[in-house]
């Protein structure tokens, strides 16, 4: 990237933290911090990305997701006034927005998302890299409560959701259960080579967690 990149970047970073600083529900600057970072790792792997576009969309990537903001139109339109109050070009900013538009899993599964840029298929999986493994258990974790989600419940079995709505609408829902609804599930939809080596090791984490925690629950380890 230019220095004149970087420097964007660097601000495009600020306005995520004002706009992400007091988040509960795991889609923190902690986490974006994280897909930050994995993004500029693959980013080596995949030379003939647009670095500029990967990071920028990685920053931004939950600024106005409709998980954490009622009014998506308007947090959208803050950050469409950031990119163009620091001059990102036109053609940069539409593949930003396209990246994240199109690459959330509730989009994969239940939309119809429109072809994402290599740039975005890089941040597609650094974004999914954060819900697999041992930190996406702690991240389970933290949204389900946030929500009031069960942490378990042997009565209750994994949902077969086919539409966002159901897979958003938290009856017949735990935490326990959100690992074999969309957790275990991440790892055949990563895109890039160096995604799925990392995205292989961290899903074996999770499943011996759950194997070990539905174990001790039903108390068969002994």
């Amino acid at each position: 990237m230019t220095v004149e990149e970087e420097t964007k970047i660097a601000q495009i970073k600020n306005f995520a933290t004002r706009v992400l600083q007091d988040d509960e529900t795991g889609h923190d600057m902690a986490h974006i911090e994280r897909v930050f970072t994995t993004t500029q790792h693959i980013l080596k792997t995949e030379p003939m990305a647009d670095a500029f576009v990967a990071q920028a969309a990685a920053l931004l990537h939950d600024t106005y997701d409709d998980k954490l903001f009622a009014d998506t139109d308007l947090a959208k339109a803050q950050v469409v006034k950031v990119l163009t109050d620091i001059a990102v070009p036109a053609v940069q900013q539409a593949d930003i927005f396209n990246i994240i538009d199109n690459m959330s899993w509730s989009k994969q599964r239940f939309g119809n998302p429109a072809p994402l840029s290599l740039a975005g298929k890089i941040v597609q999986d650094a974004d999914r890299l954060d819900a697999i493994g041992a930190v996406a258990i702690a991240r389970a974790i933290q949204y389900g409560v946030a929500h009031g989600d069960a942490l378990y419940d042997p009565a209750m079995p994994p949902r077969q959701v086919t539409t966002k709505a159901a897979y958003r609408k938290g009856e017949g829902n735990t935490i326990i259960n959100h690992f074999y609804e969309k957790l275990f599930l991440l790892k055949d939809y990563l895109n890039t080579n160096e995604g799925k080596r990392i995205g292989a090791k961290r899903d074996r984490i999770m499943h011996d967690f759950v194997s070990q925690f539905e174990a001790e629950w039903q108390q068969t380890d002994y």
